[in-house]
């Protein structure tokens, strides 16, 4: 296999089990839950067929939802999120241009356009997931206020792993 396979392979079990051992374990003020493992399919290389990008964000989702004891909210968000991120990819990042960064992160390519590209993202992943575990549109005003402080936090911990992990002009 070669170096980025290698390096995709890391970084899914790095984030996992920062989620699983960490992450799983936080909520601030009942509004913030960090899931920064979603960082992994924002991070997936751009080549990725869209079939495999489905079969993998569903299958990391539906492992998060096993190892927290979850009824599949984590395995549709992440499936939503994988189905939107091809699209927005080429309009973001890109800008309609072809692709010239294999892996989209901070360091490669245009801060501004991946920090919003990760940011829209992180928002249709909570949106769907706390949509998803209310079940109803009654408390919609606090599903959007978890949405945005979840997303800014979680946002927040992907640019710092981003600077910690990723070296500069480095495809990851």
């Amino acid at each position: 296999m070669n170096n980025i396979v290698w390096q995709n392979i890391g970084r899914f079990v790095l984030l996992m089990l920062l989620q699983l051992l960490v992450l799983n374990y936080v909520y601030l003020g009942g509004y913030v839950m960090p899931m920064l493992y979603v960082l992994f399919i924002i991070m997936l290389p751009t080549n990725t067929g869209r079939i495999p990008m489905l079969l993998i964000a569903f299958c990391t989702g539906l492992l998060v939802d096993i190892m927290a004891g979850m009824l599949g909210f984590h395995a549709l968000a992440c499936t939503v999120v994988a189905m939107l991120r091809i699209w927005f990819a080429d309009r973001i990042i890109t800008r309609g241009e072809p692709v010239v960064v294999d892996t989209p992160s901070i360091r490669n390519g245009a801060p501004q356009h991946f920090v919003a590209y990760m940011l829209l993202l992180l928002a249709v992943f909570y949106l769907v997931f706390y949509t998803a575990e209310i079940f109803s549109f009654r408390g919609f005003g606090g599903v959007l206020l978890a949405t945005v402080c979840s997303t800014l936090v979680t946002a927040l911990l992907a640019v710092l792993y981003q600077m910690v992990f990723i070296r500069k002009k480095e495809e990851v």
